[in-house]
């Protein structure tokens, strides 16, 4: 009888790895069946079709539309395009160290910013200059898309370092213009991932991180090492913006604020390469200085790991507004023909064991779109001090920051080039700045603004408008227009475009935009993050907990987390 059992057993088992060789086997058919229709159906276009066909767009197409199916991180980086890829990594290229854009009144690419000791900057390049030819090749856009236009610019600038070329452009004056021409060499280009750091309060540091390229923890140390040595007791350490990168570059800063041989990230994937267990490999700089974070919805993938991580470990208050939610990690795949593929491989795991990844890429909708888990779905997660975290959704801060709104208005003012036109003119009547915190945008420098607006015939899409709009149609379709049409007309009559309402109405926001634009232009990026923290109501929660060291190891305890849900803080 137990022989009986034995062998059952034995052909019940033998029957199961049947079934999982028969769904593999039908797998594999599935994917060679395709595979083969795909490249007949190729090559039935590519023999019959009427005009003769674009063999790498349309095969282009099907890659994308491929990975269109999959999720915004997974990419195809042909030959030509790797470069960027590796920029992006590593944050260095051959160039001129300038960021440039397409200018639409001049239906040319405009330079951005030249980078602060880089060799743009160093000839003499100013924000606001139009490229006219680089090296005797005339920059212009003729039937391409202006994207297009772009990257051939920006191809034609960068290069071997040490190669030399002359730059031509058009430097827009108050009522004149005038071009000049500039000999540079190009040499590698290193952005900057920390561009400010200094002293905010008395006795608290302050450390802006950009970007997770490569060694940037290098950088982030030697700032910290100096912040401590000008006599920071606190640190605040700024990820808004900072949409991620290098995985090793996160777990070295974290490893500055937490004990060696701390398990910092888990990865899980489908293969046993994408699983691993990253841990703290150094001695830390400093275990026990106060730490502040401050994080927003720009605040992703290694920003999360690190603010993440500090918050599970209970090293850090986390401050702002919720992070982006980006829980995968890619690996880089090599393709032939010198191709790329950028393939998410894994979801990763912070301390306490939660993944904040907010999108499911998995369970599209009909219509392709995708949607946040919400917050009634994510689970419960435990720090190591016991306070509750969950997963899903990103990052939550401890000291919840209400980020305000951008005003349609500013949109359209900065989409306009309206703004960028304005820092251009006002550069030129004020040669030189004294310094960030001297510079101050008067109300005679405003209603200038105002004029140029004006001059403009500026005409922007008002939200409330276009839905007063198609209020009226749905309610004269329905019936009710005849017995509500005197609350239209009154309504309408209050909504009514007044461009001098809206500039004096939002005045403070445009200023915000204005300064940042025009500080950009004398001090680089080091000037704009100066410029941001002059109002700034995380910087002044992140100093305000910092200070009061009570309320600090309260926030971090177990019983702080529950008065702080007690009373809704």
């Amino acid at each position: 009888m137990k022989a009986r059992k034995v062998w059952i057993g034995a052909l019940v088992a033998l029957v199961g790895l049947g079934i999982i060789s028969f769904k593999e086997d039908d797998r594999n058919f599935q994917i060679s069946k395709n595979l083969d229709l795909f490249n007949s159906i190729f090559k039935e276009l590519d023999m019959f079709y009427v005009d003769t066909i674009d063999a790498e767009k349309i095969i282009q197409n099907g890659v994308n539309g491929m990975l269109a199916l999959t999720d915004p991180y997974t990419e195809y980086y042909p030959e030509e395009e790797v470069s960027s890829l590796k920029e992006m990594t590593t944050g260095k290229y051959g160039g001129i160290g300038a960021a440039i854009r397409y200018y639409e009144a001049k239906d040319r690419i405009a330079v951005v910013e030249p980078t602060e000791g880089m060799p743009a900057a160093e000839v003499g390049v100013k924000a606001g200059d139009i490229i006219l030819s680089v090296g005797g090749k005339e920059m212009v856009r003729d039937d391409m898309k202006p994207q297009d236009f772009l990257e051939k610019v920006s191809q034609a600038l960068r290069g071997e370092p040490g190669t030399s070329f002359i730059l031509k452009v058009m430097r827009p004056l108050k009522n004149d213009s005038t071009v000049l021409e500039f000999k540079i060499t190009r040499k590698n280009i290193r952005t900057n991932p920390v561009p400010y750091y200094g002293m905010v309060r008395d006795s608290v540091g302050y450390l802006a991180l950009s970007s997770f390229t490569e060694n940037c923890a290098k950088d982030f140390k030697k700032a910290f090492i100096e912040l401590k040595q000008r006599g920071a007791k606190s640190l605040i350490v700024d990820l808004r913006g900072n949409g991620g990168g290098s995985l090793a570059e996160a777990i070295d800063i974290v490893n500055f604020f937490v004990p060696k041989g701390r398990e910092i990230v888990v990865t899980k994937g489908k293969l046993r390469q994408a699983q691993g267990s990253y841990k703290t490999q150094n001695e830390p700089i400093d275990t026990q200085i106060p730490l502040a974070v401050l994080v927003d919805g720009g605040s992703a993938s290694a920003s999360e790991i690190v603010s993440g991580s500090l918050q599970d470990l209970d090293r850090a208050v986390i401050v702002g507004t919720r992070t982006y939610g980006k829980g995968l990690v890619q690996t880089i795949r090599p393709l032939p023909y010198n191709g790329t593929l950028k393939v998410t491989t894994s979801k990763y795991y912070i301390p306490s064991g939660r993944c904040i990844q907010a999108i499911d890429y998995a369970k599209k909708n009909a219509d392709g779109s995708v949607a946040r888990i919400p917050d009634s779905l994510t689970h419960v997660f435990y720090t190591a001090a016991g306070r509750e975290v969950r997963d899903g959704g990103g990052i939550r801060p401890d000291i919840e920051v209400k980020s305000d709104r951008i005003p349609n208005i500013v949109f359209y003012l900065i989409n306009e080039d309206i703004i960028f036109d304005y820092a251009t003119q006002y550069c030129w009547e004020h040669p030189s700045l004294d310094s960030v915190d001297a510079f101050v945008l008067t109300d005679e420098d405003y209603d200038m603004f105002k004029e140029l607006v004006k001059s403009r015939n500026f005409i922007y899409d008002r939200q409330s408008e276009k839905m007063l709009k198609s209020l009226k149609e749905i309610a004269e379709f329905e019936g009710y227009m005849e017995g509500a049409s005197e609350e239209f007309k009154a309504l309408e009559k209050k909504l009514n475009h007044n461009l001098d309402r809206d500039l004096d109405y939002f005045s403070k926001q445009i200023k915000t935009y204005i300064a940042q634009e025009i500080v950009t232009r004398y001090f680089y990026q080091r000037g704009a993050v100066m410029e941001r923290l002059k109002d700034d109501e995380d910087l002044e929660k992140a100093v305000e907990v910092l200070n009061d060291r009570p309320r600090y190891r309260e926030i971090l305890s177990v019983q702080g987390a529950k008065d702080s849900l007690a009373v809704g803080k």
